[in-house]
């Protein structure tokens, strides 16, 4: 770990403290299971309150029946994504159809994906506007005042104004919007109970009857099949394009794979405990209220009066007094403004994580990444999703059955993508996973996936049968998906003009300061300091950060810019690209553990000296090095011990010294 140009036994030549550099990324802030279950759930769960509305008007009566038949494949979709995201932490679509099918179907899955999310916003939104400008209308009608809000124009100014409020808050940063989104689903739990008890007594109170099977769909649910009687001669195509129009309730899976990378540690356990969340609330909310909707309103009002407000009209349909109902009302509308806004905050964190992905791969220019100076979130790209996620509100004027049947396209499409990519991934990379979609029988020496292939055959399937009969979704989504693409593919070809291939760099921030002391960089006492030099050589690091996750200890990740001179002055402060690949490689290491680290620059003519010192002030408790190419375990040791002995003034402090390498962890005790 020692310059060439010193001896390893000599004294520290500086005394000084140099400049160091606290290097600061928001990406290294990780957030609990619970907290990713809920900025997923947040949208996933907030379809609750408008799918049952739309594919009734597609389908008829039957709808619940399919919408819970999507939610419970909406689970074996997930464990595709668990899979996914156990082999790359930054599992989303992109990087998996990149790895198995190359950068071109890639782009073009991304492309799909992003008329999912920039459409999931406004379709939330507009949804929390209808709400609200309804249940005002009602109460403005029953206090016999002449104003009534229009609805569309109403809906429309809540869902910009709900888009604004979430953009600046993921200026903040994730922890900040995941907070957020815990706080609304502990409100959504709430309300789900009261309606799924207060359900039960209705339907025991005054007897209850299942929806029926029968399919009746509407000329506009047909598309290009309507008149030619094929959904009625062939029963299996009638079942997938029904499954088709309810597929939009699976929405948000993708968002799982983007905050996958902020997940803690223990990374995959915990993913697939978030994954196991979202089941369970998803089945008794979206599944569970849509059959009860169907059950307890009556026929010649549900779709006449409450398409659009399903969950407002089953309040006021259970049993009990008018006033009891028009609380619970009051409730259901202000649960449904908190979640449906929260499916705004999903939207705006998954196209930022999904277009961060892109421009990492230098698809799109630096300029995108540059983190904002005091959040360190990328919000040029948050800037521009909100952008286009307030154009679409304006141009769709408040219709939410256009904007749901329209969104479908990006997510049945970027899920067909993925899905078969991971099929192309488990004969092309054969390495062992943390966790696997079940179902695979072994033939001599090849194991085929039939779980995956049964889940790659259903989503193609449907979404073949949707280009057919979703004729919105198809025009739209395929007219933003080309422009997207040609985006991708110009920005692209530009930027590579001329150069060899870019390798991906980290975007970070940094601070300066003269002195190091715990409570400013944020550790506590007895933390690791983990020295690191070569961006290709972190096995210590890997090791360190491994035992952090079992002892509750932080981790403080230095490199050391070596300086030529007698005495280090500190002259040379600047975070170069050698510190930026370095760090880089250190935060896709955290990310893949879960566990925060503190990078830190320092400046000085002696490795040891720097290193010992940092120890020192910052009260580390063990300091681990990599095995150096130049010098013995022992030597090592026995060079950080002089400098340590001659910055620490208690004689009785002692720290544990480890070298790590290949085959061997020896530690020394200094």
């Amino acid at each position: 770990m020692a310059s060439p140009e010193q001896s390893p036994r000599a004294a520290p030549a500086a005394a000084g403290r140099p400049q160091i550099i606290v290097v600061t990324t928001v990406m290294l802030v990780f957030i609990s299971y619970w907290r990713a279950a809920a900025i997923v759930l947040c949208d996933m769960a907030s379809t609750v309150y408008y799918i049952g509305g739309i594919v009734e008007q597609a389908i008829g009566k039957a709808a619940p029946w399919y919408i819970g038949a999507v939610m419970l494949f909406a689970y074996a979709v997930r464990g595709v994504y668990i899979e996914s995201c156990a082999m790359f932490v930054r599992g989303g679509v992109y990087r998996v159809v990149k790895e198995a099918m190359g950068g071109t179907l890639a782009k073009l899955s991304v492309s799909a994906l992003m008329f999912d999310y920039v459409l999931t916003g406004p379709i939330s939104g507009v949804s929390a506007g209808q709400y609200i400008v309804g249940l005002t209308n009602e109460l403005l009608h029953l206090v016999h005042l002449p104003i009534e809000i229009p609805t569309a124009a109403g809906s429309a100014a809540i869902a910009i104004g709900i888009t604004l409020y979430f953009w600046r808050q993921n200026i903040f940063g994730i922890e900040e919007s995941s907070d957020k989104a815990m706080k609304i689903m502990g409100v959504t739990t709430v309300m789900v109970v009261v309606m799924i008890v207060w359900c039960g007594l209705t339907l025991w109170m005054r007897g209850a009857t299942l929806p029926p099977f029968e399919l009746h769909f509407s000329d506009e649910a047909l598309g290009w099949l309507g008149g030619t009687g094929w959904e009625k001669k062939i029963g299996a195509l009638g079942i997938l394009i029904a499954f088709g129009h309810s597929i939009l309730a699976m929405s948000g899976e993708e968002s799982l794979a983007q905050v996958n990378r902020e997940i803690a540690y223990p990374k995959v356990p915990n993913l697939i405990r978030a994954g196991f969340i979202i089941f369970l609330f998803s089945m008794l909310t979206t599944g569970l209220i849509s059959f009860f909707a169907v059950m307890i309103i009556p026929d010649d009002v549900r779709m006449s009066s409450y398409s659009d407000n399903l969950v407002g009209g089953l309040a006021m349909y259970m049993v009990g007094p008018l006033s009891v109902r028009l609380a619970l009302r009051a409730f259901v509308v202000v649960v449904g403004f908190l979640i449906l806004a929260g499916a705004v905050n999903t939207a705006i964190v998954g196209s930022n994580g999904v277009l961060n992905r892109v421009a990492e791969d230098g698809v799109l220019a630096d300029w995108f990444r540059l983190p904002h100076r005091r959040y360190g979130t990328t919000h040029r790209i948050i800037n521009m999703v909100v952008g286009l996620q307030i154009f679409t509100i304006v141009a769709s004027r408040g219709n939410v059955y256009a904007l749901g049947e329209a969104y479908a396209f990006g997510v049945v499409w970027s899920f067909v993508f993925k899905a078969l990519s991971m099929v192309v991934l488990r004969f092309k990379d054969r390495r062992p996973r943390a966790w696997r979609v079940p179902l695979n029988l072994r033939v001599g020496r090849v194991e085929l996936p039939l779980g995956l292939l049964l889940i790659f055959l259903v989503l193609l399937a449907t979404a073949l049968v949707n280009l057919l009969t979703k004729r919105v979704a198809t025009e739209w989504g395929v007219a933003f998906t080309i422009v997207f693409f040609a985006i991708f593919l110009l920005s692209e070809r530009v930027r590579h003009r001329g150069s060899a291939p870019l390798h991906h760099l980290e975007k970070f921030n940094v601070r300066y300061t003269p002195e190091l002391e715990p409570g400013v960089v944020g550790v506590r006492p007895g933390c690791k300091v983990v020295p690191v030099r070569d961006p290709g050589n972190l096995r210590h690091l890997d090791r360190a950060l491994r035992e952090a996750e079992a002892e509750e200890v932080d981790v403080v990740v230095p490199t050391v810019k070596i300086e030529r001179e007698l005495v280090a002055t500190g002259s040379n402060p600047n975070f170069t690209p050698d510190e930026q690949a370095i760090f880089t490689a250190v935060v896709d290491l955290a990310e893949k553990h879960g566990k925060t680290v503190v990078p830190l620059v320092l400046t000085s003519n002696d490795v040891f000296f720097a290193i010992a010192r940092t120890a020192q002030e910052l009260g580390a408790g063990e300091v681990v090095f990599g095995r150096s190419g130049k010098l013995a375990p022992d030597v090592q040791a026995e060079s950080f011990a002089i400098r340590w002995g001659a910055v620490e003034p208690n004689p009785d402090r002692e720290l544990t010294v480890r070298i790590v390498g290949e085959r061997e962890d020896l530690r020394f005790a200094v």
